[in-house]
């Protein structure tokens, strides 16, 4: 293909800069310079009125000729919908946020284990080897039996007990003070330090003290002469305002007031140390992480227990277990424990001391054939869940505030881990001050819980939760950023804490629901992703409720991030096949509902390709709506076309591309007007902001560049199939202006892109079929290197010039 401007345009690259009013032989020059005219201040058809060639113009006699390419008469033009065609759907092109975001939350519920339950019968007691675990009560289960601690549990313990970093300096100061405070999470191996230490100072003779009276109330007389003593606090201490302090309240006694226990402080320790020192005795408290654990630790009595290497406990209880066995089979079971499907099954990343005596058990079992892999597996997924049921058990005891609150805040930030897991502490912390006061307020709902200021700092919070804090990034979309991330300590325990909270609490059901509909109206994409994914996964939990409760709420309103919030959590709930049917059939209702909110909301659901199984399915579904209105509904054009641009970043392009040739041949304005918006979103949306729910790993690289240049550089056999599209769009009169702006923005980001532009100068030849192609494309380029605000680099616009010239010579 060939024509005459072929050998003036032979040496464009050097003029690709100059004013087209210096070069008479520039077919291009006035068009561009009035297309430069009017950008910025009317994206009306007349920018494109001459560009109406080819297919383009026999669209517009089938729509009865109401935009003809040379745009005269006086016949009404719509211009209003793709005034906005480079806006998304929430009113900016950036507000869905990055695909970084969408991906960690969908990786944070792909191992979920929500619909999994554990019975436990009886007093909620569960038996694991030689561990008891009480796991509700009004008391816990003591570790060991109330007394003198049996010389057996002692000799055991010294076969298994691996020394936790600093066991010597607190041997030395038990010694000094005499009384010692150990602080650390429950399952830490607290307990094991403790009773070593006292074993060791007192050659065997240990003593276990009544753990509902606290340090205040010991007496000489309590305390054994020459004895270890082992204290353990309990988080839930409350007396009654009539009863002695060294006494409890009976049965008949519970219509007394009620007050929280007596605030331990280093007074106490300090007579509690000389009533030790009297009898030639020794004492060690235990308190678990948190407020008084900080405060201790600032004094002279406290330190933290770090729990021993996971890896050599596990050890020393595998080689006691399997002493009798072969010596094979220390090694074959500690193999097994790292074996991948083990690993994945636990879902943690290090094990505490009392769970790798668990799994000690479990290994050990399975080494002498009794139980199965799948036995094993199954055990090995109770962990996280026995975790999950520790931390809520009766966490609102006594039921009022303020007793309860501190409990509550913890659980509340638990949750919001799981939800905002791995994202910035900062958002985490927030949300689970939000969710505290849902849960304080329903618990009590006279009273305003407020905040505390100062309460457990920054770096011990993450501890509640079995989380860490860590530098991370948080994808901005065209950019991200550095954050101090809070990520839990195993994969499994994001669905274990709010599969927990929503299948075992129902009155929890209801504040949860409350917080996660604000989180959900926020703005920030960071926010309303992670919430909206959650509560997807909570409807795929109890559909019947969570739809009612989560997604309709958010349906309905008038706000754009609340809409796209509640069809990105039903097409997440649509992920597991029982449930899709069910949000296919409640889409299809809302499409004919006649309700804009409604049907808006569908439409997006529908780009995500879960709802509908597959993306054919997908582009039906949209169709059937866009065909049933007017060709200048923005209302319904706007969300579609996100979808389809969303649905061509899904990982398979073509089954769109070719629905999209279809609908141009159906011959509708109004399918027609979907294909142009689609083509203009993909050419200035980044590809990062039209993130699905499915992994797209060959686009990652290119999440910064817009869908195009994406599709170019992953798919370049569908270069042709891009520049059909592309070249249909540019040539109808009422969407050319809005493209030819979008493809300027493209242009614009290649030529700071080496790579993008050379994928981009590959593409131009393919647009530059005809003479007025080519003429439209160099007034574009002439119209980008003359801008005075932001002129396009001089090199690549050469580039691109050559480019363009080498289409007529295809």
């Amino acid at each position: 293909m060939s024509d005459q401007d072929d050998g003036a345009s032979s040496n464009e690259p050097q003029d690709a800069g100059r004013d087209p009013g210096d070069r008479s032989g520039d077919r291009g020059a006035d068009r561009g310079s009035d297309r430069g005219s009017d950008r910025g201040s009317d994206r009306g058809p007349e920018r494109g009125s001459d560009r109406g060639s080819g297919r383009g113009d026999r669209e517009g006699e089938r729509a009865g000729g109401s935009d003809r390419g040379d745009g005269a008469g006086d016949q009404p033009r719509e211009p209003s919908v793709f005034e906005t065609a480079d806006r998304g759907p929430l009113g900016g092109e950036s507000d869905t946020g990055g695909a970084a975001t969408a991906r960690r939350a969908v990786r944070t519920w792909a191992s979920a284990a929500g619909d999994r339950h554990t019975t436990i019968q009886g007093d909620g007691t569960v038996f694991e080897g030689h561990q008891i675990f009480a796991l509700y009560g009004s008391d816990r289960a003591a570790h060991f039996v109330q007394g003198p601690v049996p010389p057996e549990t002692l000799v055991h313990l010294g076969q298994v007990y691996c020394e936790t970093a600093g066991y010597q300096r607190m041997k030395e100061r038990l010694r000094d003070h005499r009384v010692l405070v150990l602080c650390g999470e429950h399952g830490s191996g607290r307990k094991a330090t403790a009773l070593a230490l006292l074993d060791e100072l007192t050659g065997g003779k240990v003593f276990r003290l009544d753990p509902r009276h606290g340090v205040d109330e010991m007496t000489e007389e309590v305390l054994q002469e020459g004895g270890g003593h082992l204290l353990e606090l309990l988080a839930e201490d409350v007396r009654t305002e009539g009863e002695p302090r060294h006494s409890r309240s009976g049965p008949g006694d519970r219509a007394a007031a009620r007050r929280p226990a007596t605030r331990l402080s280093e007074l106490h320790l300090d007579r509690f140390g000389d009533l030790l020192r009297g009898r030639n005795a020794y004492g060690v408290v235990l308190v678990e992480n948190g407020e008084l654990a900080d405060r201790l630790l600032r004094g002279r009595y406290g330190t933290y227990c770090a729990p021993p290497p996971a890896d050599e406990v596990l050890h020393r209880h595998l080689r006691l277990q399997l002493r009798a066995e072969p010596g094979e089979a220390l090694g074959a079971a500690r193999a097994l424990a790292r074996r991948a499907d083990v690993v994945t099954a636990l879902g943690l990343e290090e094990l505490r001391p009392r769970e790798a005596a668990r799994l000690a058990d479990h290994l050990a079992r399975h080494w002498r054939g009794e139980v199965t892999d799948d036995q094993l597996l199954s055990d090995c997924a109770t962990f996280v869940t026995s975790q999950a049921r520790e931390w809520f058990a009766g966490a609102d005891r006594p039921g009022t505030l303020p007793e309860a609150l501190p409990v509550l805040n913890a659980g509340a930030f638990r949750v919001a881990v799981a939800v905002f897991d791995g994202s910035a502490y900062s958002l985490a912390a927030e949300a689970a001050e939000l969710l505290a006061w849902e849960l304080a307020v329903t618990l009590d709902p006279e009273h305003a819980p407020g905040r505390r200021l100062f309460g457990t700092h920054a770096e011990h919070r993450p501890v509640l939760a079995r989380a860490v804090l860590e530098d991370g990034e948080l994808d901005l979309g065209p950019a991200t950023v550095p954050i101090r991330a809070v990520r839990f300590q195993g994969e499994a325990l994001a669905g274990a804490v709010l599969g927990e909270v929503w299948h075992g609490y129902h009155n929890v059901r209801g504040p949860v629901a409350r917080w996660l509909r604000a989180l959900c109206d926020d703005v920030r994409p960071e926010v309303w992703v992670r919430a909206s994914i959650a509560a997807g996964v909570l409807c795929s939990w109890d559909w019947i409720h969570g739809f009612r409760e989560l997604v309709v709420p958010l349906a309905v309103t008038d706000e754009p991030v609340a809409r796209m919030a509640a069809a990105t959590a039903l097409a997440e709930s649509a992920r597991d096949p029982r449930i899709r049917p069910a949000v296919a059939d409640v889409l299809k209702n809302w499409a004919v509902s006649g309700e804009d909110a409604l049907v808006g909301t569908a439409l997006l659901a529908h780009g995500y390709v879960l709802a509908a199984g597959d993306v054919p399915g997908s582009l039906d579904a949209l169709a059937r709506v866009v065909r049933t209105r007017e060709a200048t509904d923005g209302d319904v054009l706007a969300p579609a076309s996100f979808s389809v641009a969303r649905l061509l970043a899904s990982g398979e392009p073509e089954p769109v591309l070719s629905r999209l040739h279809q609908w141009l041949d159906d011959g509708r304005m109004v399918l027609a007007n979907l294909v142009h918006l689609t083509v203009i979103r993909a050419l200035n949306t980044r590809t990062t902001h039209l993130w699905g729910l499915r992994d797209v790993p060959e686009l990652d690289p290119h999440a910064s560049r817009p869908l195009v240049t994406a599709l170019l550089a992953t798919r370049p056999e569908l270069a042709s199939e891009l520049a059909r599209l592309l070249r249909h769009t540019l040539a109808t009169a009422r969407s050319g202006g809005a493209a030819l702006e979008a493809l300027g923005s493209l242009i614009r980001r290649a030529a700071k892109d080496p790579e993008a532009l050379g994928h981009v100068c590959r593409f131009l030849p393919l647009l530059a079929v005809d003479r007025r192609d080519r003429d439209r494309l160099r007034g574009l380029l002439n119209e980008l290197v003359r801008d005075r605000d932001r002129p396009l680099d001089r090199g690549a616009a050469r580039r691109m010039w050559d480019a363009v010239t080498e289409g007529a010579n295809r």
